[in-house]
């Protein structure tokens, strides 16, 4: 198998970056399409504006409806052909930038993405995920290549709410572990081959950045500001664990982040809060050692993570709500095969309860 690394043709982050969009997005086409949601083009349409005029190029604005729906995807599409426009450009959170990448994957168009947030490692990617009109996993839709430019202002994402890069660190903290054990399985990764050493060494500094910076960076946003720290994480939210996770695997934790979409009560969770949670099954299921548990438990309670199900807002334990969890969690096709060892909904499900009363105590 050969060994695959992949990554944006070019990562940018910086204060004030937005500024620049247009000069950036200039090289892959002169009519883009533009697409957030109703709450980030009230934040950011007028800087998206300048930033366009300045550069004398036209652009479409369009409204993120907010699920990132084969619905949606379509519609957008739609837009895209009857404005001619010949680059997609998505600013906003983790669903409107994988639509994004969708669209432009089906238009076949260059596309720039631009993060608001640092909650998840969606931007780099070659993927985008699926879900149904009311919220839940439907699939993954691997693309061809990654996005042609990320774009990364450091100063809107340090205004953004702090439960925002903290969902991020959840979603980072899931990198390192599941490198691990899809090295350790020898299955190849979502690049399509064997992991490389460099991917899985950002892998390891990812988690090494979140150890080191994750609560000196959530104090420093809470206060709205952006320091070393905050760079420093948004730079592991993003791209360490976005190259992290693509070319060196996906393994169990995000299965189960895809199991818990069952459950209602997770439905207001973001996505990095369940993946945090989902990994700390995935050390049950490994029977990692106890001192490596109890630091990622450490971790997530110094950031405000969740630990166990009630924290995620479960009231009552349901058996076989949870059964169903586990089930939707290990059917075939999912990362949780990636394992160096077989799964079944039942090792799933008593990893979750185990891993329940960890996080209790």
């Amino acid at each position: 198998m050969d060994k695959i690394i992949s990554s944006p043709s070019k990562y940018v982050q910086g204060e004030n970056s937005l500024d620049s969009l247009a000069a950036y997005a200039k090289i892959y086409g002169n009519n883009p399409l533009v697409i957030a949601d109703e709450f980030v083009t009230k934040l950011v349409g007028k800087s998206v504006s300048r930033s366009f005029e300045a550069e004398a190029l036209q652009f479409t604005m369009e409204l993120f409806k907010g699920e990132c729906s084969q619905n949606e995807i379509d519609r957008l599409i739609k837009v895209c052909e009857s404005k001619l426009s010949n680059v997609v450009v998505g600013i906003g959170g983790g669903k409107t930038l994988d639509t994004a990448k969708a669209v432009a994957h089906y238009a076949k168009l260059p596309v720039v993405i631009v993060p608001t947030i640092a909650s998840s490692d969606a931007p780099c990617s070659a993927l985008a995920v699926i879900y149904t009109p009311t919220g839940e996993f439907e699939a993954y839709l691997p693309l061809p290549k990654n996005p042609d430019m990320v774009l990364m202002d450091t100063a809107i994402i340090a205004r953004a709410p702090v439960r925002l890069l903290v969902a991020g660190m959840g979603d980072a903290l899931a990198t390192y572990f599941e490198a691990r054990a899809n090295s350790t399985s020898g299955n190849a990764t979502m690049a399509g081959g064997a992991p490389t050493r460099s991917a899985q060494a950002l892998a390891k500094l990812c988690y090494e950045t979140l150890l080191s910076d994750g609560f000196k960076a959530k104090v420093a946003v809470e206060q709205g500001v952006c320091t070393k720290a905050v760079e420093n994480i948004i730079e592991a939210n993003t791209y360490l664990s976005g190259i992290g996770f693509e070319s060196s695997g996906l393994a169990a934790a995000h299965a189960i982040h895809n199991g818990l979409t069952k459950l209602e009560d997770c439905h207001h969770l973001y996505h990095g809060e369940k993946v945090a949670f989902g990994t700390l099954v995935q050390l049950v299921l490994e029977n990692a050692p106890l001192d490596e548990i109890n630091t990622v438990l450490a971790f997530c309670d110094s950031v405000g993570l969740p630990t166990n199900l009630f924290a995620m807002g479960v009231e009552q334990i349901d058996h076989d709500k949870l059964h169903e969890v586990a089930q939707s969690a290990s059917v075939e096709g999912e990362t949780i095969h990636n394992m160096p060892f077989s799964v079944s909904a039942d090792n799933v499900y008593a990893a979750i309860l185990a891993a329940h009363q960890l996080g209790l105590r």
